[in-house]
């Protein structure tokens, strides 16, 4: 494929959030777009297939997974991600940062200005991930989309740290940039520090400095990040991105973050969360609930539930699935009882669905200069 070409066609009356399309060669999507993860070269429990039925725009590929297996030379012998998966449509490759700082084993790191030593994760092996390898690898995957190797702080981190990450980070980009060598894959820069607004400017003003095909917003899917935070680091980086580039914020997939995101002006999303979900029993449905405690939760159902047993209608009556169109909640509750693994595909096609179906909406909305009011209305009803 062609590099990415990303073309804004049109920005909502009374908020940031934007309609564009993103071209690889002959094939356009639509944005905002919700981006379905295939870390191990798979999405789990689905093949490409009943990916591909979900309608979705880019899926993802993880490279700290795949440099440790099968590795990026078995990858490349094979011409590439997209034949070794056997997936038609364009994919991103992340840089393996994240992976780095979350699953190293014992998250015991040793960050120099080279690179990252670190244990693998599998067996405990030593390895050194740098900037340049991590491109390399991305060059070798033949990935339409490649992401710059970034530092992950976490986000309890000071001032003074972020400070220090993103400005190593920013080195680690140039670093990156001039290794890269896949003429037909697009590179991605990543705009890091933290809920602090004069960081964000700094890191995404010198980001685009750099001049990168796109644009990624980093560190906002720390597991110790609350949402406010998550929304002002989007406030805080979108006004210093340029109008003409794809916006991307990574690793977040919950349905009310990706309306703010979009709200803020966001274009694509990435998330492992409806899969995840679904091996949980976890279905993705219109509305909130909620808890003991009267406060409202997210859009979900757990079918695992004993009230499901009998429950003879679709996971979600509004859903054109293949999921909701063929079995019932009570089949579902039955395949996940039982831990037949069905259970677990049929909720990840109508969870990745759902996320679809949300971005669907959003886009119609925009088109419609109604995107406030979708907002306020799915934040009040959990609804679309």
């Amino acid at each position: 494929m062609n590099k990415v070409k990303y073309t804004l066609h049109h920005t909502d009356q009374h908020s940031a959030a934007r309609l564009g399309t993103v071209r690889f060669g002959d094939q356009v999507y639509e944005t905002p777009m919700f981006m379905p993860v295939g870390t191990q070269a798979t999405v789990k429990t689905l093949s490409p297939e009943q990916v591909a039925a979900t309608h979705p725009g880019i899926i993802l590929a993880n490279t700290y997974h795949l440099w440790l297996r099968p590795t990026p030379e078995v990858v490349a012998a094979a011409s590439g991600l997209h034949q070794f998966m056997h997936w038609p449509g364009p994919i991103l490759t992340d840089s393996g940062g994240y992976q780095v700082f979350s699953l190293a084993k014992n998250k015991k790191k040793d960050i120099t200005e080279n690179g990252v030593h670190f244990k693998s994760e599998l067996d405990g092996r030593p390895l050194f991930l740098t900037p340049e390898k991590s491109i390399q690898i991305q060059n070798l995957l033949d990935s339409d989309i490649a992401m710059s190797f970034d530092e992950c702080p976490p986000a309890s981190a000071d001032h003074r740290y972020l400070k220090h990450s993103l400005e190593r980070t920013l080195r680690w980009a140039a670093r990156g940039k001039a290794v890269h060598s896949n003429p037909n894959q697009s590179l991605f820069g990543i705009v890091q520090g933290g809920a602090h607004e004069g960081l964000r400017r700094l890191s995404a003003e010198e980001t685009v400095k750099l001049g990168f095909d796109g644009y990624s917003i980093g560190g906002v899917a720390n597991d110790d990040e609350c949402k406010e935070d998550m929304y002002k680091a989007i406030d805080f980086s979108v006004p210093y991105l340029p109008a003409d580039k794809l916006r991307y914020l990574m690793g977040v997939g919950e349905p009310v973050d990706l309306v703010e995101g979009v709200y803020r002006g966001v274009d694509i999303f990435d998330c492992v969360s409806p899969t995840r979900l679904a091996r949980h029993g976890n279905a993705l449905v219109p509305g909130l609930r909620q808890d003991a405690q009267g406060n409202p939760k997210e859009n979900r159902i757990n079918l695992k539930n004993a009230r499901f047993k009998t429950d003879f209608t679709p996971v979600d009556p509004t859903c054109d699935c293949y999921c909701c169109q063929n079995y019932t909640r009570a089949y579902v509750h039955h395949l996940l009882r039982c831990e037949e693994t069905f259970g677990a595909s049929l909720l990840s096609i109508h969870n990745i669905r759902f996320l679809i179906r949300l971005c669907e909406a959003m886009r119609a909305a925009i088109k419609e200069d109604r995107f406030t009011a979708f907002r306020e209305d799915f934040l009040a009803t959990g609804k679309f």
